[in-house]
This record gives C-alpha cells, structure tokens and sequence, in this order.
C-alpha cells in the first residue's frame, strides 16, 4: 500500500516548501502533487512550522529533500533532487512500474541533474523565467504558483503521451496478428505483403522497423489517405522510398508522375504521401 499516496490524497491534505527563489525541481514537485489531488494546499515558507504534519518537500532534510549531505543517488549516478524523490513513490501510481522508469530517465532525471549541479536544461530555464525579476514589485507566490500551473499541464500532456503510447503498442500488435492471418488465408494479395493498411492512424513507427514492413496508409484526418515509408531497424534510412521525382509535387503533377489519379501530395522530405482513395 502507498502511504504516501494515501496522505496527498486525503481531503484535508496539505504540502509545505521553500520559499522565494523557486526552480524546476520544487515547481513540478507541487505540480505532481496537484495532479494526484487538485484540493491538497501547498503552502511555502522559510522554516517547516513546528509539528507540521503535512508533506514536506524540497526543504527540511527529510525524506523529500536533497540538500543534506547524504542525499541519495540512483545507481547511474544521477542524484536525486525532491521531484525525483516524489516520482519514485509516486509514478508507478500513475504510469505502472515500467513506463515510470523510462519517464524518469527521459523526463526526470534531466531535472534533477538541472537543480544538484546548474546543468544547462531549457525546461528548468523556461520555468525559472517565472521568477519575478530583481526590481519586481509582483509576489513571488503568485508568481509560484502560475509556474506550476504551466508545470501541470505539461506532466498532464506527458502522462497521457506515455500511456497513449502504451495503448499504441498494444493496437499494432493486434493489427500484426490480422495482417497476418489476412496473409496465411489468401485475403490479403501476396504482392502486398510489405503493405500495411490501418483502420486508423497508430504510432507504430519503432515497432514496424523489426519488421519487413515498408508502407503504412491510414485514413488522413483531411480526408483521403496517408502512405509513410518505414525505416529500418536501427537506422534514419526508409526500407523503400518513394522516388525521388516525387518528392514536393502535389495535385496533377503528382497525378502525371506517379499514374495515380487521385494522388494529392508528397512532401519533399519522402515521409509522407496522400492519395484520395485507398486503391
């Protein structure tokens, strides 16, 4: 059972970290918690009051703080800052055990590494910009406080990407399974074997390079349907391209090029095609 989780989600809930100059580190820690229980009160000061019996972070030398001389550090070395900390209990709850790791690695880490050495991390500096300047009359809670609304929105977005991920991987393996019944009974044609046809857009990209998979085509959301060359494993290079006289034409000159009438664009870049009708 997470007793942290149990405690951020009470109803009388409530939070307490530094004050003044804020960082990445202690404004996607707030932002965290909020996402678990948009009630909890986050309170910041320059002390931790007195019996205080709510969460403390990024203050205070306790579990959820990094400053003391025996902060912890991950078994890659990066040290941990106070929204790592959190994550550690706290992302399994929300992604599961696996996507939680990668979203540490790719998303959290980079943070904490910002906040225990100053390492240069555009995130962090975009947050840090919240800061109200040197001669700035404004309040430096409110100012707080809109940084993790910002800081919100973006774990909201990275959460949702993660684990829309997740439900992708699980759709392209069922689309494999079809396909290849399709291909076993005859009714998918033989020339069409490294032809993939989806009943919607599927981020499948990474997926399809372990397989002998060329050409995708999906429903276009403009209408019509997108065709995309896949790369191989391992590699930027596309298993077939589209030819080169076809790369940045559009409507009949692409039509003329390619034989194909209702052929409407091909970007010049040969990741992407469009066609007005699936045949």
């Amino acid at each position: 059972m997470n007793h942290l989780l149990e405690k951020i989600k009470q109803k009388n809930a409530s939070a307490f970290t530094h004050s003044g100059k804020f960082h990445a580190d202690d404004v996607f820690s707030a932002a965290l918690l909020l996402y678990l229980n948009p009630e909890i009160t986050i309170t910041r000061g320059n002390q931790v009051p007195e019996n205080y019996e709510g969460l403390v972070f990024d203050i205070g030398r306790g579990q959820y703080d990094h400053h003391q001389k025996n902060s912890r550090i991950r078994d890659n070395g990066v040290p941990y800052a106070a929204f790592g900390l959190l994550w550690e209990k706290l992302g399994p709850e929300i992604l599961g055990e696996e996507l939680a790791l990668k979203f540490d690695e790719s998303f959290v880490q980079p943070l904490d590494i910002n906040d225990n050495t100053g390492e240069k991390n555009e995130l962090a500096t975009l947050i840090g910009n919240f800061n109200p300047g040197w001669d700035s009359k404004s309040s430096n809670d409110e100012a707080f406080f809109q940084a993790v609304s910002v800081a919100g929105m973006i774990l909201e977005n990275k959460f949702e990407r993660y684990l829309g991920n997740e439900r992708a991987d699980r759709r392209v393996e069922e689309v494999l399974t079809e396909h290849a019944a399709s291909l076993a009974s005859g009714d998918t044609p033989a020339e069409n074997t490294n032809i993939l046809i989806l009943p919607e857009f599927i981020p499948c990209q990474k997926r399809l390079s372990e397989t002998n998979i060329a050409f995708v085509i999906f429903p276009s959301n403009r209408g019509g349907y997108c065709i995309q060359p896949q790369k191989k494993e391992y590699s930027m290079n596309y298993k077939c391209s589209f030819p080169s006289s076809w790369l940045g034409l559009e409507g009949e000159e692409l039509s003329l090029v390619t034989g194909l009438k209702s052929a409407a664009f091909c970007h010049k870049g040969g990741f992407l095609m469009t066609c007005g009708t699936l045949e």
